[in-house]
């Protein structure tokens, strides 16, 4: 098994399926555990699920405040961070031509940006320790483009570039940044979808099922522990087979 204990981790979205996932394979490695989330409900819920874990409400839209919110998830964990999972993200889908400014701005600025400054402030709390660990959640759309989503696949491609450019600077450092970029994963989203819908997106998948959410933990719990401290800059990619990079 692998053993995270003594590490202090923090993930984003933490109150969602996927998020509730990699809580749960950290904390069965031994991590300390900071989950952020917007709903204070479901937080309190996984602190009372799993004992001793920290939890820290915060939108990561307010830009303007996440330089304090890093600051203040690390003083909770001890006065140490060794590893972030940028898991927040939103949706705002339209076709190109009916998408408003608004809803473009939304998606880049959450998916993107927030990543970006969330990363850079946890990097400076990294170089301090003289090593850290950081995990970005993509999404296969970001490399086959999707119907009525310009704004979500750019967001989520960009934080695939913008990962690789972070991993060059910070190499040297003993900080890894890799990307997971889940296909289509069984969440309550998934669960709205129509029957149409799933068989369409079945028929595309290899493996002739939708991924559950600990693919994706199973794919953070590798890229957060020591075993994967020579890759850097990288995608890995858990999606059945339906995008083979």
């Amino acid at each position: 098994m692998t053993d995270l204990k003594g590490k202090n981790m923090l993930i984003t979205g933490a109150s969602g399926g996927i998020g509730n996932s990699i809580i749960k394979k950290l904390y069965q490695a031994g991590a300390n555990i900071l989950a952020s989330g917007t709903r204070i409900e479901k937080l309190n819920e996984l602190k009372e699920k799993f004992e001793n874990i920290e939890i820290l409400r915060f939108d990561i839209s307010q830009s303007d405040k996440i330089e304090e919110f890093i600051e203040n998830a690390t003083i909770q964990l001890g006065g140490n961070l060794d590893c972030v999972i940028n898991n927040a993200g939103v949706t705002q889908d339209n076709l190109a031509i009916r998408m408003s400014f608004e809803e473009w701005q939304k998606v880049i600025n959450i998916n993107l940006t927030s990543t970006f400054l969330i990363s850079k402030s946890a990097i400076k709390k990294m170089l301090k320790n003289k090593s850290g660990k950081i995990v970005n959640i993509t999404s296969v759309v970001a490399h086959t483009g999707n119907l009525g989503q310009a704004n979500y696949t750019a967001s989520k491609a960009g934080i695939v570039a913008m990962s690789k450019s972070l991993a060059l600077e910070y190499a040297k450092k003993n900080i890894n940044i890799n990307c997971i970029s889940p296909g289509f994963i069984k969440t309550a989203m998934t669960d709205k979808l129509n029957n149409k819908f799933k068989e369409d997106i079945m028929s595309k998948i290899p493996s002739a099922r939708l991924g559950d959410p600990d693919d994706i933990a199973n794919a953070v719990l590798f890229l957060s522990s020591n075993q994967s401290d020579y890759i850097n800059g990288e995608t890995l990619h858990v999606n059945g087979g339906m995008y083979m990079a």
